[in-house]
């Protein structure tokens, strides 16, 4: 008689494959899937959950994530275990924890602290070998899968300044690439938004696309522009991938911006293309029309200039500071100008630094500059200055429609994009069920074993896990157990910090993490390695 440590009974399983579900029993053992067998009644285990009426699922798989700093405070992790995510791609947008240099600690914490809060962490590492490991020691909840970060290559090999690399300097992030990968990334990212990485042309990331190619990674891109220069931001992204010859993942596809979105069909015909052409490209998405980031983003590409010290004595400077505002007014040609796109009164607060300024938090930036009784320009660059540069912010650019449309496409997968704040966007929280049930269960927008592809299976061959992301005998037992009929997400703009229902189980590596609706932390989650 086989003996397990967990039998899942009567559920409908969803591979993860996209093949239609079919009824099952799984039984587990040491932390893999042993078996997944029409009846398992005579089997014997010390647990054994009953997923009737419930849909059986591989864990779901989050490709943008941005958990590097937020495991070390809460390595449960539990805005992404209650909604079914067991696995965490970090190391996102070009910036990340490693590698780094010694000299650039204290201007790249300000930096990340802009765009995921402060945390009370000694930088004991400096390679990306070293920062896995430290988290390999953390009781885990997810798995947590890197990305080398272009930025923190690019600041380790030739700093934060604006200006292109010599022969030896792009010699060196090449070697540093090599070795992230070799050491267990994935693959690398850029935020071609954020300095430093916003200084770099395309031969700079050409040259890493076929250090990428040649080792079989990925190259993950928040493209320059995803609003005015979409469609040379995505020619640019297209070319890196034809010339190099490496896979492209775009971050967080949309198009942004009232006044861009007639640009939707071309963005889409580009997309057609690249396929004909031979060029592998995907995407994800989080499932709403409001984005996050650092409210930083809104200052001109040069005030960035050498980094966050440098960044904020430009904020003391008045004329720098009407310089700043003729900017943000006129635009700047290739730069995304996020209150152009989102207007003032689309973009609100979601933390702060300091208590000083903890009444601004989901205050936009009219209300700001009310409160303050300043013009909102002034207001908010005080609120910069005075908090160092850490605020976060969500702003409101997109349309349902266009949503929908991406969602559809093959090259798709589900992903947060989860930035933790006193306010945060509630993609943190409701992400995945949301999918499940306002677009599966309610609109009908696609089918659910389409919908669990998208959040398991697809993501896992983008970025070439080996044993997870689908349902079957000796790949991790990495699970979600949920209730098709009640799956939702509840988190909303005005109260974003709700965990879903419906997700009933959630098993990480053969550890229940979420039992019966509750969770249960341990350390379950590893520090999955490329290759």
């Amino acid at each position: 008689m086989s003996v397990f440590d967990i039998i899942i009974k009567n559920g409908l399983v969803v591979d993860g494959t996209g093949a239609k579900g079919k009824k099952a029993d799984m039984g587990i053992k040491d932390g893999k899937i042993e078996t997944i067998d029409g009846d398992l009644k005579d089997a014997e285990s010390k647990t054994i959950i009953d997923a009737s009426d419930k849909v059986v699922s591989p864990g779901f798989i989050d490709t943008h994530s941005h958990s590097d700093l937020h495991v070390f405070a809460e390595p449960f992790v539990s805005p992404k275990i209650r909604q079914g995510v067991t696995t965490e791609v970090i190391g996102q947008d070009g910036m990340s924890l490693a590698p780094i240099k010694d000299e650039y600690i204290s201007s790249w914490k300000k930096a990340m602290a802009g765009l995921e809060g402060e945390y009370e962490v000694e930088w004991t590492w400096r390679t990306t070998g070293e920062y896995l490991s430290r988290l390999e020691e953390l009781e885990l909840g997810p798995n947590i899968a890197f990305l080398a970060p272009h930025g923190n290559l690019r600041l380790s090999a030739m700093g934060l300044d604006d200006r292109q690399p010599t022969s030896e300097e792009l010699k060196s992030m090449e070697k540093l690439l090599e070795k992230s990968i070799q050491e267990g990334a994935f693959g690398m990212s850029t935020g071609m938004i954020y300095p430093p990485c916003c200084y770099a042309k395309i031969d700079e990331f050409i040259a890493l696309g076929k250090i990428l190619h040649d080792a079989g990674a990925v190259f993950v891109t928040h493209q320059r522009s995803e609003a005015d220069s979409i469609l040379d931001s995505m020619d640019e992204i297209l070319t890196i991938g034809k010339e190099s010859g490496c896979r492209v993942h775009f971050s967080h596809f949309k198009v942004a911006g009232k006044k861009n979105w007639d640009k939707f069909p071309k963005v889409m015909e580009k997309l057609d293309k690249s396929n004909k052409d031979g060029i592998t490209v995907s995407f994800d998405q989080y499932p709403y029309v409001a984005g996050s980031t650092m409210l930083g983003v809104i200052l001109p590409p040069w005030v960035h200039d050498g980094g966050t010290d440098k960044l904020l004595e430009r904020l003391e400077s008045s004329e720098l500071r009407k310089k700043m505002k003729e900017d943000i007014i006129n635009g700047i040609p290739g730069w995304d100008n996020f209150i152009d796109f989102a207007g003032l009164d689309g973009i609100y607060v979601t933390f702060v630094k300091t208590e000083k300024n903890r009444n601004l938090v989901g205050k936009n930036l009219v209300e700001i500059g009310e409160i303050k009784g300043k013009d909102p320009f002034d207001a908010v660059f005080d609120l910069l200055l005075e908090e160092e540069n850490v605020v976060g912010m969500v702003d409101f650019y997109g349309k349902e429609e266009h949503v929908v449309e991406i969602m559809k496409r093959k090259e798709h997968n589900v992903c947060t994009d989860g930035i933790m704040g006193a306010k945060p966007h509630p993609r943190l929280y409701g992400t995945f069920p949301r999918i499940l049930g306002k677009y599966v269960r309610e609109e009908k927008v696609i089918d659910l074993e389409t919908a669990i592809y998208k959040m398991t299976g697809k993501p896992a061959s983008v970025l070439g896990l080996k044993d997870r992301g689908v349902l079957k005998e000796n790949y991790a037992a990495d699970i979600v157990i949920f209730d098709p009929q009640k799956v939702k997400d509840t988190a909303d703009y005005v109260n974003p910090i709700q965990y879903p229902e419906g997700i009933d189980y959630v098993i990480v590596n053969g550890q229940i993490l979420v039992n019966n609706g509750k969770p249960q932390p341990a350390k379950a989650g590893r520090v999955l390695r490329f290759n």
